[in-house]
């Protein structure tokens, strides 16, 4: 199991500031493969399935967890696959609950 993936993710209240380059960068090597960043602003997944129900079983579980963390990441489902999208929308930009749940997420995923 994962480093990340033991932790939970912590709320932010704002007046912080997002991950710099090189924080981002020590955490990336923690995710499992397909994670990317984008513009240094965001971490984007695309996951693929036999078909539709597989992939919304999926989303499900994983609105479940971000219900569970208090932190949601914007989801988009389609026949065959699933994006995850994930930011802390408060600082607009990366934190480290944002590994936290990516960690999290390829748990679900496995």
């Amino acid at each position: 199991m994962n480093d990340l993936a033991q932790k939970d993710c912590v709320p932010c209240k704002g007046n912080v500031l997002p991950l710099k380059q090189h924080e981002i960068a020590a955490l990336m090597p923690q995710l499992a493969d397909g994670w990317r960043v984008v513009d240094a602003h965001h971490l984007e997944k695309e996951y693929a399935f036999k078909d539709f129900r597989e992939g919304l079983d999926f989303v499900n579980k994983v609105g479940e967890l971000a219900e569970r963390q208090s932190h949601h990441p914007d989801l988009y489902l389609a026949w065959g696959k699933a994006k995850v999208t994930l930011w802390t929308h408060k600082i607009d930009g990366l934190a480290e609950s944002d590994f936290v749940m990516a960690a999290k997420i390829d748990e679900i995923h496995g």
